[in-house]
């Protein structure tokens, strides 16, 4: 009897200090560097991750950050300041080493970290950027919690656009894979562990199919021919002495931006599309997007996915990153769970189920619900902030503490969680900058009379664009109003204004009529697609699409708001598809459908 209190007060404690965080992640993106991506506006903006566990602690790079990140939690991140180029000074045939790596503040190289390699290899991080020009090298640290690199190689000959590394620890072997581009194939070699070269002998390893691969279909909806479809940001992982080569279509700029997989027994050749694909896909929902991205271990030994999510708006380059619940099943099938994937997520446990996924249940609870502002600036209207879509926002005129914005919650709730998703309206910066800080207030109210502070960042100290707060003791309120403080540049301006908790009401009953609706024609290009269709259920304010090509393996999921149907373009012309549909709004989710079999 003792040892089941003792069991059962563990468990109820790791429930207690369960953390969580919500995407797109809360990192202090640097601005575009590159001023002709800026001609519409200053804007956040980066992409092509890469998180590797080194010493128990994850390491984050991506492209043109002028540094990148560390963290022991995945959730609290560390800014490492610096710039991965030899000083101008330096250059190839001198002795390789440890150097002081000041800049010329004058130099124009925006791309030293575009869509970065970074691998370990013998208790050493290694780091290089995307090269396709002289003098590029690869460097090293055996302590990168600190500004602490030397170079290993001072001059990398392979010309690798999108660079990934696998360092085999069994076989002890080295091998790079790259490629960017709408006509040529991903490629891989072998480098040579010591002098950290190529031997020269390339292989050609896959080429995108969009005939067959609805998914891989250049545009937003997989339906624009005039231009052919982008392969790039190859990743490969070993598992189970299989490889698996991961790569993004069909193009940045789109919501179904994914990753897909290839696998081999071989590191270099064999590679066969898997099954179910894209294994990494988000389409719906507030932040969209999951392409070109990077897996890796937490200290559990459980799998995770981080890739980029999609704005383009300003610049079709404007994007932020996401990290998803990933993993193998039980037969070695490769997937990324995306559902519910932009709302509050466990972070690493050891007894996680990745398949079911680490969704707290905690829901939206102000889907266009009413808002209240201090000002409007133009166009950028109030209920833009409130209607799950990050390309649109709600800017005031001034970037003043005297701005504020009220969100309805439409009934008293409980509060659980609040993300703040901040804009750029007239930003000043290009690049890196340091030193920033958001600082506001959040009050919470029964009656919009009694106002009662619940959250202070009025002395914050960090740059926190997509600012996530756990609330510690849950509280209900029906209103909730956050008062501006100091922006770091621009207007206060708020993309999602998101409340997360518990409402008091109903959850939606079981959707009706689900019907899913596949071109019977015999050519197989006219089966890339579906036309899902169902019967509007009064109490939704969403559905969640779940599919797959058989019916223990429905992992992919798309989010749909406000409406009931959806055409599907993202199928692949010979298989056959199962899909389930559920409703959600803010009380909970409801049971899903019986399967829907399409041939």
């Amino acid at each position: 009897m003792r040892a089941f209190i003792i069991a059962l007060f563990s468990v109820v404690f790791f429930s207690a200090q369960q953390k969580t965080y919500c995407n797109p992640i809360n990192i202090d993106y640097g601005y575009t560097p590159i001023p002709n991506f800026a001609t519409q506006g200053k804007h956040r903006a980066t992409a092509d991750p890469v998180i590797v566990n080194f010493k128990g602690k994850y390491f984050l790079f991506s492209t043109n950050q002028w540094g990148y990140w560390w963290s022991e939690d995945m959730l609290n991140w560390n800014f490492i300041s610096r710039k991965f180029l030899k000083p101008e000074n330096e250059f190839p045939n001198k002795e390789a080493g440890k150097v002081d790596h000041k800049l010329d503040v004058n130099h124009q190289v925006y791309d030293e970290l575009c869509a970065p390699a970074v691998f370990e290899m013998n208790d050493e991080l290694y780091v290089i950027g995307s090269t396709h020009g002289p003098y590029f090298a690869i460097w090293k640290s055996k302590n990168p919690t600190k500004d602490d690199w030397e170079i290993a190689v001072d001059n990398f000959k392979v010309g690798a656009w999108d660079p990934a590394f696998l360092y085999d620890k069994d076989l002890k072997k080295l091998f790079l894979y790259w490629g960017s581009s709408n006509e040529f194939p991903l490629l891989g070699t072998e480098i040579n562990t010591q002098t950290l070269q190529s031997e020269g002998y390339v292989k050609p390893l896959m080429s995108l199919h969009p005939d067959d691969h609805g998914w891989e279909r250049f545009g937003e909806y997989n339906d624009n021919t005039f231009l052919k479809p982008f392969m790039e940001g190859a990743w490969v992982t070993k598992h189970n002495n299989k490889y698996y080569l991961q790569y993004g279509a069909p193009g940045t700029e789109f919501s179904g931006y994914a990753d897909g997989v290839y696998v081999s027994n071989n590191p270099l050749e064999g590679f066969s599309y898997q099954k179910h694909n894209p294994f990494s896909y988000k389409p719906g929902g507030f932040a969209r997007g999951a392409g070109h991205g990077a897996t890796y271990q937490d200290n559990f030994g459980q799998y995770w996915h981080v890739s980029t999510m999609v704005i383009s708006q300003k610049n079709n380059f404007e994007r932020r990153i996401g990290i998803w619940p990933a993993g193998f099943d039980q037969d070695d099938v490769m997937y990324s769970n995306t559902a519910y994937g932009d709302y509050p997520t466990y972070l690493p446990n050891k007894n996680a189920d990745h398949i079911k996924g680490l969704f707290t249940g905690w829901m939206l609870l102000n889907y266009n619900k009413p808002v209240r502002v201090s000002s409007t600036l133009g166009s950028f209207q109030p209920n833009f902030a409130v209607d799950e879509d990050i390309k649109t926002y709600w800017s005031a005129k001034t970037g003043g503490a005297n701005e504020y914005i009220q969100t309805d919650l439409g009934e008293k709730s409980l509060v659980k969680a609040i993300q703040i998703n901040f804009a750029d309206q007239d930003a000043e910066f290009l690049g890196k900058t340091l030193g920033k800080s958001h600082q506001y207030k959040i009050y919470a109210s029964d009656d919009e009379k009694n106002w009662k502070l619940v959250v202070d960042k009025s002395n914050n100290t960090k740059d926190v664009p997509h600012d996530y707060i756990e609330i510690e003791k849950p509280f209900t309120a029906r209103y909730l109003k956050i008062q501006n403080i100091k922006m770091p540049t621009g207007k206060f301006a708020i993309s999602g204004l998101r409340v997360f908790g518990n409402g008091s009401g109903e959850k939606p009953q079981k959707v009706e009529n689900f019907v899913v609706l596949r071109n019977p024609k015999e050519k197989a290009g006219e089966r890339r697609s579906s036309w899902l269709k169902w019967k509007q259920n009064n109490l939704a304010d969403g559905y969640v699409i779940y599919f797959g090509k058989s019916p223990d393996k429905m992992y992919g999921s798309i989010m749909v708001y406000g409406k009931n149907d959806y055409y599907f373009t993202g199928m692949d012309a010979a298989d056959t598809y199962y899909f389930q549909i559920e409703a959600f709004n803010n009380n909970g989710i409801s049971e899903k459908t019986e399967i829907a079999k399409v041939e």
